[in-house]
């Protein structure tokens, strides 16, 4: 029962090992505590006293209903106990919802409102049922799916990139095989004791069987496994691992949205621009506020997330409480946020979100429905938000280099959608600003300082503001450089920016949001700057736009010049010449040398064979292992110390082959019942010497023990020969042989009874 109950609770913990990763928190641990403790409990009452099924499982209902609330949902537990309404309905919610809502947050999640209850039940039932079967079943073998099942049900609910992908499995698949070895060596005990007991002897002369069976099969699986896990490691594997957390579809999908940068001008109209949308109360200075980060253009217009899933931007997931920004360098702050005159899904945030606090009437629906993007720190409500909503940010703002730093940092390695289109007169300017420039620090500095020096502000708002179109589309980015004047707003010069630094081989984002110069942020703070990726520093944010200053008139065009026609004069005469046409010199250059194809052939014949008899070797392996094993025990009863032992060990051999061979002579047979069974003179004549050995008061003569082994192979040939080679195969590497007498030691020999 003891070792029993540590295999089960050995695996379950290997198992819930896959649990991690989803969790990170000390909860899981109370959870799987609980769930081996009180688990265990039921199935031992449940044997005690024999309760049937439906007893079982109303006794475990009743305790996950006990003490459900307190481990699963602890913050709805009055004192960290006693359950409450609220709680049980969260608890019983969860049993039924909570395994979709883990596949749409981010992770970990920790203890956030009720999603430890998968994990929970998932635990509570293996242990019920894996106890209930080692204990009460006839095949306790069996009791190992359940962990299993609790293993893979994890893993499918678990990230896509674990960061152990390789501990937690081995582990359970040795804590499995330990548990099934010894079950069969429990079980093998226990008959050979009571066969021992059946014919006289005491439980002592079988305490050693079965353990060499245990011992081999263990060095067995060490051996396969560590190779395994060797191929596996030098093995690079192409594919993306798939689990149900890539497939699910998601409550927010951020393609669905009108792109926030198209109604850029709206922020700009009067009613709006003299509004305040929101205060905000913590805001570091010069910090910019974003609203969302948008990296797919198609041409057309520029939007959070692509349509062919290439980049983040687009997978938003329900945020559990905190979010993992150790990796940020920056100032850590606590951001106040108070809706007034915004409404809109796009959540204005600061810098890298640790934490989000949302308060007002509207708090919990707030917090079921707020989704973020940790890669483009965009965040989002699905329900928007509206007056009266608020809310506090734990953020971090990222350190950002100086301008000296800048112009040395080299291209980050961020993937993002391909660019559809670059207007041609943006790439010509591009070229003006950066000639003569070889570093792309460098360059990506002198395009943004081109852009900053040459253009001009105008939202085209109001009677007397200089003419410029709305719109972010190629066609009016290149208006933007076209003419002889550069005039635009943020709108257009942070995607000019961005076309800019994708072509200088910065991946490049395009990042709306508001610069706010007080604490209530009105329409007019609207802006939009770019992000770039750097090897250096990560996301870097640069403004591109330029200062507002006094716009030039606009040169007029020039007059229509009316030219005279020229005057006509006919070509001269030119004089016939014979011209020898260029003789081809002959080339000097040697022919190529031919492709060294058989070269590339035998590597690669050697490359496939190798990797086949790799493969060939630990299949094999395993069967090789027995096969030896069988061998040496062989030569330890040929080169026993006495002869009597060389005779006994012959016949230990004939038992052991006939035993391979599926031949099972009866319990407690003598040796001359086992040669009865297999039938033939030999095997008699064989047993009869054997037992002579053992029971003459004379020491038997060296010849016997000779005679013996050539009976022995006699016998083990003529089996041979009756069976074809497939059953001659499974003989000589079946394991039911090993773990019998070896040889080792000598048999005893009965006193004289002079």
């Amino acid at each position: 029962m003891a070792v029993t109950t540590a295999m089960l609770f050995a695996a379950t913990i290997a198992a819930a090992s896959a649990f991690w990763p989803i969790y990170e928190s000390m909860g899981l641990v109370v959870v799987v505590a609980t769930s081996l403790v009180m688990g265990s409990a039921i199935a031992i009452l449940g044997a005690r006293f024999s309760w049937p099924s439906y007893v079982v499982m109303l006794v475990t209902i009743a305790g996950f209903v006990l003490v459900g609330v307190a481990i699963a949902v602890p913050s709805e537990a009055e004192y960290g106990v006693v359950p409450t309404l609220d709680g049980l309905v969260q608890l019983f919610s969860a049993v039924a919802l909570g395994w979709k809502q883990l596949l749409t947050i981010s992770l970990p999640v920790g203890s956030y409102q009720a999603l430890l209850v998968p994990a929970f039940v998932l635990l509570l039932v293996s242990v019920v049922v894996s106890a209930s079967i080692a204990i009460r079943s006839t095949r306790p073998a069996l009791a190992v799916v359940p962990p299993v099942v609790v293993f893979l049900a994890a893993s499918a609910l678990g990230p896509r990139d674990p960061d152990s992908p390789i501990i937690g499995p081995v582990a359970l698949v040795v804590v499995i095989l330990l548990w099934m070895l010894w079950m069969r060596w429990y079980e093998r005990r226990a008959s050979i004791r009571s066969l021992v007991t059946a014919s006289g002897g005491t439980p002592a002369d079988a305490s050693g069987a079965g353990l060499r069976t245990v011992v081999g099969a263990v060095a067995i699986l060490a051996i396969a496994g560590a190779t395994g896990w060797g191929v596996a490691a030098l093995t690079t594997v192409s594919q993306d691992r798939v689990v149900p957390r890539t497939a699910i579809e998601r409550p927010f999908d951020p393609r669905d949205q009108v792109s926030p940068l198209a109604g850029f001008r709206q922020y700009l109209q009067p009613d709006t621009a003299n509004s305040v949308l929101f205060t905000i109360d913590g805001l570091p200075g010069d910090t910019l506020v974003r609203l969302a980060t948008l990296d797919s253009y198609d041409g057309i217009v520029f939007s959070v997330g692509a349509n062919d899933a290439s980049g983040e931007s687009g997978a938003f997931e329900r945020v559990p409480g905190s979010v993992d920004q150790r990796d940020v360098v920056g100032d850590r702050v606590d951001v106040a946020f108070n809706i007034v005159n915004y409404e809109g899904v796009w959540l204005p945030i600061v810098g890298s979100l640790e934490r989000i606090e949302f308060g007002g009437q509207n708090a919990s629906a707030l917090g079921d429905t707020f989704f973020y993007n940790s890669v483009t720190s965009t965040a989002a409500v699905v329900d928007g938000v509206r007056s009266g909503d608020s809310y506090v940010a734990s953020v971090v703002v990222p350190k950002q280099p100086s301008p000296t730093e800048l112009a040395a940092v080299e291209p980050g390695a961020a993937v993002l959608p391909t660019i559809a289109a670059v207007p041609e007169d943006l790439v010509t300017t591009l070229d003006r600003y950066v000639s003569g420039i070889d570093l792309p620090g460098a360059r990506l500095s002198a395009a943004i300082a081109g852009l900053r020096a040459e253009g001009y502000v105008s939202h085209g708002v109001g009677d007397d503001a200089v003419p410029s179109r709305s719109g972010h589309a190629t066609d009016r980015i290149s208006e933007l450089f076209d003419g002889d004047r550069m005039v635009g707003d943020a709108e257009q010069y942070a995607v000019a920016a961005a076309l800019m630094a994708n072509r200088l081989g910065f991946p490049s984002r395009v990042v709306m949001g508001f610069e706010p110069d007080s604490s209530e942020v009105t329409g007019a703070d609207v802006s939009a700057w770019i992000e770039v990726n750097t090897q250096e520093f990560g996301w870097v944010s640069i403004d591109p736009n330029p200062p507002v200053r006094d716009i030039p008139e606009e040169l007029p065009e020039e007059p229509t010049q009316i030219a005279r026609p020229p005057t006509i004069v006919p070509p001269p005469v030119v004089e016939s010449e014979t011209v020898d046409p260029p003789v081809t010199p002959e080339s000097q250059q040697d022919p190529p040398a031919e492709a060294d194809v058989w070269g590339t052939v035998i590597r690669s014949i050697l490359l496939v064979a190798s990797w086949t008899v790799l493969a060939l070797a630990i299949i094999a392996a395993p069967f090789l292992l027995v096969i030896a094993a069988k061998l040496r025990r062989r030569s330890l009863r040929r080169r026993a110390k006495t002869v009597a032992g060389k005779i006994t060990g012959g016949w230990s051999e004939f038992e052991d082959v006939i035993v391979d061979y599926g031949i099972t002579p009866a319990a407690a047979s003598t040796r001359s019942e086992v040669a009865a069974v297999v039938g033939g003179m030999p095997s008699r004549v064989l047993a009869a010497v054997a037992d002579r050995a053992v029971f003459a008061p004379e020491d038997p003569a060296a010849a016997d023990a000779d005679r013996v082994w050539y009976i022995v192979n006699e016998l083990t040939r003529a089996l041979g020969a009756k069976r074809t080679p497939w059953q001659r195969f499974k003989a000589r590497v079946s394991l039911r042989s090993l773990g019998s007498y070896s040889g080792s030691k000598a048999p005893k020999r009965p006193k004289d009874r002079s």
